[in-house]
């Protein structure tokens, strides 16, 4: 019979980690040292949905799982827990928040089903925060807005506070002032670049994008996503600027801004 997968997996990554003959580079890494690997896969996965590539997809997940095995791996070694933990614990966490499907409770619509997700997370957090004083002494700060992970992107932790604090009604009615709120936010960063510091600068740029991150979210939007987006099409367009710039032998400084500006318009036509 052969092995499953997963055992597979986990036995090779626990050969990567013996101390008598295993990968240095992977001995050598920590919870912490892997975390961008983590991050970085993440966000493949992202790319091979946009993809649409059903074998990248398969790949990009795969890298992702490891990333998962790996930080289990490190934990097993150090006595705090192992991936069947994991596993059980994100399955336990599943049925806990899905009464409406393992429990007794039954005909809930979307609606409810929200509120009853959210209470449930409450709930955790609140439990949480009582083992974390237990364990430290000291609690977390709580509050409406307490929860939102620091390891988040910046763009989508922004849209994330903003959302909790949407939710006990600190809002702007509508996304047309949410629209006045950033042609303010442009404007005092006009101003700043006119005659203030850096500092002064950055913070107003600051604030520009987390208005930005709530016209987002009032437009149904998700800021992280629409920027990975903007970020590819430019890329996509840039090469092909490029390209048509530099067909005839020149660089793109020798050819200029003029040149690269037309073909960057000829390049957004072809686009539609």
């Amino acid at each position: 019979m052969s092995t499953p997968p997963i055992a597979r997996l986990l036995g090779i990554m626990a050969r990567l980690r013996d101390p008598e003959g295993g990968c240095p580079w992977d001995l050598a890494q920590t919870h912490a040292s892997i975390v961008p690997y983590t991050i970085e896969e993440a966000y493949e996965v992202a790319e091979a949905v946009e993809g649409g590539d059903p074998e990248e997809l398969r790949d990009e997940l795969g890298d992702l799982l490891f990333q998962v095995v790996f930080q289990s791996r490190i934990a097993e070694e150090a006595g705090t827990f192992a991936f069947d933990d994991v596993a059980t614990a994100i399955a336990d966490k599943m049925v806990r928040r899905h009464p409406h499907i393992f429990g007794e409770v039954r005909g809930l619509d979307p609606d409810a089903v929200n509120a009853q997700w959210a209470a449930i997370k409450a709930e955790e957090r609140a439990a949480k925060a009582e083992r974390d004083k237990a364990r430290s002494g000291r609690s977390e700060p709580q509050g409406t807005l307490a929860g939102v992970p620091l390891a988040l992107p910046a763009l989508a932790r922004a849209e994330r506070i903003s959302r909790k604090a949407a939710s006990v009604g600190f809002d702007w009615p509508d996304a047309a002032e949410v629209i006045a709120k950033v042609r303010e936010e442009t404007d005092e960063v006009a101003q700043a670049l006119a005659g203030e510091g850096p500092e002064a600068v950055a913070e107003e740029i600051g604030d520009l994008l987390f208005s930005v991150a709530n016209l987002a979210r009032h437009a149904g939007v998700d800021p992280e996503e629409a920027l990975r987006r903007a970020n590819l099409k430019f890329q996509r367009r840039f090469a092909a600027m490029e390209t048509e710039v530099t067909k005839d032998g020149r660089s793109l400084p020798e050819a200029g801004l003029a040149a690269m500006e037309a073909a960057w318009v000829a390049v957004k036509r072809r686009e539609g």
